[in-house]
């Protein structure tokens, strides 16, 4: 049985190398940008932002009850055994729902674009199904990523902040938040200074979204039928048109054939 696996992040240790961000567009296969990015975005799945004397990463925190999968109603969205959760964009219709509903604010959209997606960290999850390990955790220096199974990876946090209390916030961030996390974290520095959210529920925020939707079934089914089915026509009107350049490429040059 596959246990769920999990990333171990010391605040401490980061020394703002950005080798996790260049590894990670990399292994997502990322356009390089000319500046640092300091958000995350469709180009940018993790950064590295400083504040309060300290660097620190910025990804999806792989929640072990993902609100952005309870509220997808096409779920595009999944929880994998591994502990990744993952997105698949052929069952997107753009509604994003997930990225009003996500505690962290990870999800981006591909604005830009005619045919936009959503995107975010997948924790490499084709890399762990190779048997490797999360981009990001293979190339830090200083060890401050390291990857394991979430069960593990607590004790060893645990270990760490108890013998190393003057070192540590008492508080492994992701442990309980918004029902735990596959993405842990160790500071130095109290995480709401560093703007991560610290009101969070230890309960799983999907079950507060089933309360609110099991009131409102109707709407719910009715929405994503609705959002669906503006999908289909955007997505057909932009075949049929690809279809008709294509038929008049393809007349021009046979006309500029029987020319010749």
């Amino acid at each position: 049985m596959t246990k769920p696996k999990a990333l171990l992040i010391d605040i401490t240790k980061c020394i703002g190398c950005q080798a996790c961000v260049w590894a990670c567009k990399e292994a997502n296969h990322l356009p390089d940008t000319e500046k640092e990015e300091k958000e995350l975005s469709a180009t940018a799945y993790t950064v590295v932002k400083e504040k309060e004397g300290v660097y620190f990463r910025r990804l999806c925190m792989h929640c072990n009850d993902p609100t952005c999968a309870s509220v997808c109603p096409v779920k595009a969205f999944e929880m994998t055994k591994e502990g990744a959760v993952i997105y698949d964009p052929k069952k997107c219709i753009g509604c994003r729902y997930c990225i009003q509903a996500c505690p962290f604010g990870v999800p981006t959209f591909e604005w830009q674009k005619t045919n936009p997606l959503v995107r975010k960290c997948n924790m490499c999850i084709q890399r762990q199904r190779q048997g490797k390990i999360p981009a990001c955790a293979q190339v830090c220096p200083m060890e401050a990523t390291i990857f394991g199974e979430r069960d593990e990876l607590l004790k060893v946090a645990r270990k760490m902040i108890l013998q190393n209390p003057d070192r540590y916030v008492n508080h492994i961030y992701g442990e309980k938040e918004a029902g735990g996390t596959s993405v842990l974290m160790l500071s130095n520095v109290p995480f709401e200074k560093l703007g991560f959210p610290t009101n969070l529920t230890d309960e799983p925020l999907s079950d507060l979204t089933w309360k609110i939707i099991s009131k409102i079934p109707n709407y719910v089914v009715i929405s994503g039928v609705f959002l669906y089915g503006i999908y289909w026509i955007i997505n057909r009107r932009m075949e049929l048109a690809e279809l008709r350049n294509k038929s008049k490429d393809s007349d021009e040059d046979e006309k500029i054939t029987d020319k010749i």
